[in-house]
């Protein structure tokens, strides 16, 4: 087959095909549009999820008669001063976007610039490009897209429902709308109820502000102000507590020069942050903005524009794990109880009947109601008085300090307060100036551990104790392998193993702040989490999951009564503790009640 030129027409199909997706894409570049065009206010409105309609009106500069004939035209754009594409300000800049867009649907735009006496319009059908006439607008652009990929049929077969191609328009505005804070949107349709986005204030309230009306009240509520800059790249933006995760990474959304893009270098770097704080499946929810010279970053490496290459990738990197991490930690102290009041509601469902009144029929821990005796309508106050305490007579707590150890006044004005019980063998009870604190003590202490870990690590090695008579551990050859081949990782951290023929390993050395340590345990958990590891796991986080697993087992465990000076210890090494109100897995270690919160419950307020 010989080689020939093909029509235009088919290769304008052909780009549309690379930068038009879906409805979405056709949303994304034209709001991106409205956007370069200094606009203050977007409407975006959607028939059909994008199939059917698309219109977009902004107040932006719009354009003369002249720029409204060469925009449809491929490659002609008012987004580059001149050839060097290493000097990109503008989220579009390849001036593909509207000849695209016109190549496979109908396409109308009514515009008008500031130097004319009235609007412009231009139609364009399946590639085909009208007349420009006069048409009535008072400023700024108005595009509208009809019957999308009508001139190419097979695209229309891999789009799916109207609804979940609207709701990919919803996503692609929310990110364009938290990218600018300070230009109004509005999002209606068939698909939706209307919503609407004013305007922020500049800075980082108006940020947040906007963030919170797209992410939720639980963001705004939960939300850390993280910032770092150095050596011309700056972080900025909000991180969610610990406490607020999802069971995938959506909820991350990231900017490069105020554009949004899916970067995995970044990502990673989130990942890499929340790695001392989460469990495993489970991820943060953080919007970041990460702003550069335009030399030193490539947005021309994706037709869409979602993707990004850094010029000092490492730098970003860093810089990304650094502002996270200084924000978590001087975040730290916040629980899941304290940013969304789940403690205060844990306390409501199915507890109190419809009349007011206590309701022990819902209750399936509440001893039944006893039989009224033959003498009930006997007014008799001992016996009522006996059988309504039986009722409350569940034991007594674990450890009680309230009497023979009442807590110093400086106790009670410490963070968490003194110690005032122990109930089912894991629960420490303190009292606050204006409050309660409930500790998880396992989950605490194993924060603690942690830490000591990683700073020891840090400083000089972890200090070891020497077995008597070397632990022997059998486990299967696989199993014994793979522990051997990471020996030298866990000497780092002072466990000291050793192949002891096949199917057998030798425990010769353990970490001195485990003290007596059940090795065989520790041993399978550690062969449990290298099992999920890959070689590009950086050293770094495979010895800090080394750490995280030793913490488990060297911390206070569930059921062991301690004593009031052991809680209190407890409670003053969490304070200084950094990142104490997580545990290694993500889980919070205390929950705090507020007095005004309890008094609300029993209606005193």
């Amino acid at each position: 087959m010989p080689v020939r030129q093909l029509p235009i027409q088919i290769v304008n199909r052909i780009a549309a095909g690379e930068v038009v997706e879906r409805p979405a894409s056709a949303v994304k570049e034209l709001v991106e549009n409205a956007i370069d065009a200094g606009a203050s206010r977007i409407d975006i409105f959607t028939e059909g999820g994008g199939r059917r309609r698309i219109a977009i009106t902004d107040d932006g500069a719009g354009m003369t008669r002249d720029d409204l004939a060469l925009s449809v035209d491929r490659h002609a754009t008012s987004k580059l001063d001149d050839e060097d594409l290493l000097r990109i300000r503008t989220l579009g800049f390849r001036g593909e976007a509207l000849p695209s867009i016109g190549a496979v649907s109908k396409l109308n735009i009514a515009t008008r610039h500031a130097s004319e006496p009235h609007a412009w319009t231009l139609n364009v059908d399946a590639g085909a490009k009208s007349d420009i006439v006069p048409a009535a607008l008072a400023a700024g652009t108005r595009v509208e897209v009809s019957d999308l990929f009508y001139a190419t049929p097979a695209r229309l077969k891999f789009l799916k429902t109207d609804r979940t191609e609207a709701e990919a328009v919803r996503e692609v505005v929310r990110r364009l709308a938290m990218a600018r804070p300070d230009i109004a949107f509005s999002l209606s349709g068939e698909e939706r109820a209307p919503v609407t986005w004013a305007a922020a204030l500049p800075g980082a309230p108006g940020r947040l502000t906007r963030l919170g009306d797209i992410l939720g009240a639980d963001f705004r509520a939960s939300a850390i102000e993280v910032r770092a800059e150095r050596d011309g790249v700056s972080v900025e933006g909000f991180a969610a507590a610990p406490s607020l995760t999802r069971a995938n990474a959506l909820g991350q959304y990231l900017f490069v020069n105020g554009r949004p893009v899916r970067d995995k270098l970044i990502l990673g770097a989130v990942r890499a942050a929340y790695a001392d704080y989460l469990p495993r499946d489970r991820h943060p929810v953080v919007t970041l903005f990460v702003t550069l010279d335009t030399q030193e970053v490539d947005a021309n490496v994706h037709p869409a524009k979602t993707e990004v290459r850094f010029r000092n990738a490492g730098l970003v990197r860093a810089l990304i794990v650094h502002a996270l991490k200084d924000g978590l930690a001087r975040e730290g102290k916040r629980t899941a109880a304290n940013s969304d009041g789940a403690a205060i509601m844990a306390f409501r469902p199915g507890s109190i009947s419809r009349s007011g009144g206590w309701d022990w029929r819902r209750s399936p821990n509440f001893p039944a109601a006893p039989p009224a005796p033959a003498y009930a309508n006997a007014f008799s106050p001992n016996t009522f008085a006996e059988t309504a305490q039986a009722a409350f007579d569940t034991g007594a707590p674990t450890a009680d300090v309230r009497t023979e150890h009442a807590p110093a006044h400086e106790l009670i004005d410490s963070p968490l307060g003194a110690a005032r019980t122990q109930i089912h063998e894991n629960y420490i009870v303190a009292q606050t100036r204006d409050g309660l604190v409930i500790v998880d003590q396992h989950a605490a202490h194993e924060r603690i551990v942690y830490e000591r870990l990683k700073a020891s690590l840090e400083r000089n090695g972890v200090q070891r104790q020497i077995l008597l008579i070397p632990e022997i551990v059998e486990m299967d050859e696989s199993t014994v392998e793979r522990l051997v081949g990471r020996a030298s990782e866990l000497e780092k951290f002072g466990l000291s193993i050793e192949s002891f023929g096949p199917g057998a390993i030798a425990v010769r050395e353990t970490p001195s702040l485990l003290g007596k340590t059940d090795a065989a345990s520790l041993l399978r958990d550690l062969a449990e989490h290298m099992a999920e590891w890959d070689e590009a796991l950086p050293l770094e986080r495979r010895l800090m999951h080394v750490a995280a697993t030793m913490a488990c087992h060297g911390s206070v465990r569930s059921g062991r009564i301690l004593k009031p000076e052991e809680m209190n210890a407890l409670l003053r090494e969490m304070e200084v503790t950094p990142n104490s109100g997580q545990c290694n897995h993500g889980r919070p270690t205390y929950v705090e009640l507020k007095l005004a919160d309890i008094e609300k419950l029993f209606g005193r307020r």
